[in-house]
């Protein structure tokens, strides 16, 4: 499929790229920014690439990819800063959809999750996919009231790992973390006044770390039904960003589950 040229930006070839600042999906659809990220979507299992809106800088860039499966179309940087109506600079951008639904129980048969209480800012949820993606996390769940992965900014923080780390929904909250101790799974709520020293706790078998959003932490039903709850010690009044916590507390259960 021959990339196809854009020299306007009411062009209605590229009508699903228009107006993409709020970030959220429409009709399922979902976009991804930068030349890293859509070469992760490009490669991804779990999605399908619609299209590629890109520069011919970056399109040289992804031409081992594209092949003849989805549309591309080229354009100067101008114009595509036109359309997606913010100031864009990172050379091309795709559209994607999710086309392997993931379920609970696929991510159950894994030895570390990450598990998220109402983390709704979609750079809290990008920063801790992109932590899950560092240290080698087989999925993530998602507690209702979080934010949508799939969401531009998320996708954009996390550096694609968001569509590299599968994640479902737990909609049966906080019930549902039973069926992940009945999997084998210790369960590890982290948070500031938690009862151990993450440096103290030593785990074997599986893993399933559970955070909470920022302000409110983790809801007290979800810390009942957790097996420990672990605090990283700080300088009296101080405190991290989520996504911060969550990668030194990956980061400790990956030396300790095998890397």
């Amino acid at each position: 499929m021959r990339p196809e040229p854009i020299d306007d930006a009411a062009d209605p070839r590229i009508a699903d790229y228009r107006d993409v600042t709020g970030g959220a999906r429409r009709d399922g659809l979902f976009v991804a920014e930068s030349r890293r990220i859509v070469r992760r979507l490009l490669g991804a299992t779990r999605f399908r690439p619609r299209s590629v809106f890109t520069t011919e800088a970056a399109l040289a860039d992804l031409a081992d990819l594209l092949g003849e499966r989805v549309p591309v179309y080229v354009a100067p940087e101008r114009i595509i800063r036109a359309v997606v109506g913010y100031p864009f600079h990172r050379g091309c951008l795709a559209l994607g959809e999710p086309a392997t639904p993931v379920r609970e129980e696929h991510l159950l048969a894994g030895r570390r999750l990450l598990v998220l209480e109402r983390i709704g800012n979609p750079d809290n949820v990008g920063g801790v996919f992109r932590n899950a993606m560092a240290f080698g996390v087989d999925g993530v769940l998602l507690s209702p009231g979080c934010g949508d992965p799939l969401y531009r900014r998320a996708i954009r923080v996390s550096t694609g790992g968001t569509l590299e780390v599968p994640f479902a929904a737990l909609a049966d909250w906080p019930e549902g973390l039973a069926r992940l101790r009945a999997a084998g799974f210790t369960v590890v709520a982290l948070t500031p006044d938690g009862r151990l020293d993450l440096a103290a706790v030593d785990v074997r078998g599986g893993v399933a770390l559970l955070v909470g959003a920022e302000g409110e932490g983790i809801s007290a039903a979800a810390r009942a039904a957790a097996d420990l709850t672990v605090a990283i010690p700080m300088a009296g009044g101080h405190s991290l960003n989520v996504a911060t916590a969550t990668g030194i507390a990956l980061h400790h259960f990956a030396r300790r589950t095998g890397g």
